[in-house]
């Protein structure tokens, strides 16, 4: 399998071994575009990896704060509590920069820059860049892949 993520076209593409297109996903990259230094909260581009897979058999809309989950259950109401937070829900697929110099190793290192695929908010605008630099994805869907895919799945992204 691999993935590659547009951010002009906002979309996911899962691919198998030969190269066919498995799913297409509409996702939200980050909001200040493309970039891969570390505080710009730009979408990285280039070939990374799936580093890590978290959150295996938690529950849809599980929160995550640093990776871990919260125990919380996302709804509108705990929405309304923290309007500011940039909510990690489901699931996290974490990438890690496979080109140095580009998005590998010092101030431009994805993984240093805790840059993942996971779930959003069902009423965050997808198709659209909204993100802090991650990809964000419809929670059934971030499941539908997290199934399909392991940590060692290479990732392109492209501008």
């Amino acid at each position: 399998m691999k993935i590659e993520i547009s951010i002009p076209a906002q979309t996911l593409s899962l691919f198998d071994a030969s190269g066919t297109l498995v799913r297409l996903y509409r996702v939200s990259t980050g909001k200040n575009g493309a970039g891969e230094e570390s505080g710009s909260f730009c979408t990285p581009r280039g070939k990374h990896v799936i580093r890590a897979k978290i959150g295996e058999g938690q529950p849809e809309n599980s929160v995550f704060v640093r990776r871990r989950p919260t125990g919380e259950i996302y709804t509108e109401s705990l929405g309304a509590q923290f309007p500011g937070r940039d909510w990690i829900l489901t699931r996290i697929l974490w990438l890690c920069g496979r080109e140095r110099g580009y998005n590998r190793f010092g101030s431009c290192d994805t993984m240093r820059r805790y840059v993942y695929i996971h779930g959003t908010p069902e009423t965050t605008a997808l198709g659209q860049p909204g993100s802090r630099g991650c990809i964000r994805m419809r929670n059934a869907d971030l499941i539908e892949l997290f199934g399909r895919i392991k940590a060692g799945t290479e990732v392109e992204i492209f501008a």
